[in-house]
């Protein structure tokens, strides 16, 4: 139940991880204030690299064509045709299911890789160019997942403590979620400040992206630990594969855009 990591060891890769962040980040803010044709193409390369990740781990042989599939899916997204993403995306998973070598398990796992990613792309594209002011939303709530990030990073390397899901991910503590959780509920306060909006929205918004990234994150480790490896590529220095590093802010796009969608005033109760 104590600490997981030697002391002298914890923070042994951050300086790794905050170069990946330099480059990354302002890259994900380009696309994302762009939009439209920008971001699908941003959208594309992203979820074609996670494709190519998840057939290494998952063993599956046709990796480039599912890579393919899913870039070809995130850019018929701006055409704003449903029935050419749904025939892309089905198409997909059908030659997915067939092409795996395997029986009824394997060739799930490679429809549902497949599905994965593109929903995970799908959802911050959503999120982006949703009914609503779009552009904030999408940038407060990626800057909210990435401050759960460094939070649950920082509080949970530097005090240690129980860990949080070792069945899943044995480098997760308990201080590092509450602390996630805490630093993206003091983000709601000013987010509401800045949009002049309901501070108890914010605050609940801020504390449910902090949760749903931590959940995202949680997910895909308990995922890696079935295919039994340790990260899903090596492109990012300090944080492992793509898969890594936007496993929370994909399942952040996927639920924010589907409850900004569905859930009644909720756009203008945080002033989008």
């Amino acid at each position: 139940m104590g600490d997981w990591t030697p002391r002298d060891q914890r923070f042994s890769e951050l300086g790794l991880r905050l170069i990946s962040a330099l480059v990354l980040i302002p890259v994900a803010i380009g696309m994302v204030w762009a939009g439209g044709w920008w971001l699908a193409i941003g959208c594309a390369v992203f979820a074609a690299a996670m494709a190519l990740e998840w057939s290494q781990i998952s063993a599956y042989p046709r990796g480039r064509a599912m890579a393919l599939a899913t870039a070809a899916f995130c850019l018929t997204l701006p055409l704003g045709m449903l029935w050419l993403s749904t025939l892309v995306i089905v198409a997909g998973l059908a030659f997915c299911a067939m092409t795996a070598v395997g029986g009824l398990r394997v060739r799930w796992t490679a429809a549902f890789g497949l599905f994965y990613v593109t929903a995970m792309a799908a959802g911050l594209f959503f999120l982006r160019e949703g009914p609503w002011d779009g552009r904030a939303a999408a940038l407060f709530f990626m800057s909210f997942v990435w401050v759960s990030d460094a939070a649950a990073y920082f509080t949970g390397r530097g005090l240690g403590g129980p860990r949080l899901l070792p069945s899943e991910s044995p480098n997760k503590t308990w201080s590092g979620a509450l602390g996630a959780v805490t630093a993206c509920a003091l983000c709601g306060l000013a987010g509401a400040d800045i949009e002049m909006a309901s501070f108890p929205v914010w605050i609940a918004t801020a504390v449910a992206i902090s949760v749903v990234a931590q959940c995202g994150d949680l997910f895909e480790s308990g995922l890696k630990r079935r295919f039994k490896v340790k990260d899903a590529g090596t492109l990012l220095p300090g944080h492992g594969g793509v898969l890594d590093r936007v496993d929370g802010l994909g399942a952040v796009g996927i639920f924010g855009s589907l409850a900004l969608f569905f859930i009644p005033g909720l756009s203008g109760a945080l002033g989008f």
